[in-house]
């Protein structure tokens, strides 16, 4: 199948942008009511507010990935802690089952994204980004 690796690139562009606009409309919600939800989030929200909606739209178009990815992912290990093992996102105290799987605490999605931007820390931004762009102008030309 190695056939399949020219297209690693944009295939893992497409996949960054996608992943980072749904990360960002997360944010929107928490802090703009958009696209649906409610504005005015406080204290601990509106920080993963801000973190998603401009974490998102850096990772979404590549810019300083590594950095974004890396708030990124400690937000969404916050988030599975403090509110899905906690209990919060199913509105009762959980059992310890309900505690150790995700998918009984409503938190698998925070799982998936944590693990998802702990590889965007290790891989990058990729050949199509911003990050990339800036790298080939401060490269120069070859000698």
């Amino acid at each position: 199948m190695n056939f399949l690796n020219r297209f690693a690139d944009p295939v893992y562009c497409i996949m960054r942008l996608i992943v980072g606009l749904m990360f960002a409309c997360h944010g929107g919600q928490k802090l703009l009511g958009f696209p649906g939800g409610q504005s005015g989030a406080q204290g601990l929200m509106l920080v993963g507010g801000i973190v998603e909606l401009v974490g998102g739209l850096m990772i979404a178009f590549g810019f300083l990935t590594r950095l974004a990815a890396f708030v990124s992912a400690g937000e969404m290990a916050v988030a599975y802690f403090m509110v899905h093992a906690a209990g919060k996102a199913i509105g009762h105290p959980p059992t310890p089952t309900e505690q150790f799987f995700p998918i009984l605490n409503k938190g698998e999605l925070a799982v998936v994204l944590c693990w998802l931007f702990l590889f965007m820390i290790f891989y990058g931004p990729g050949r199509w980004s911003i990050d990339a762009l800036f790298k080939k102008k401060s490269a120069g030309p070859a000698t």
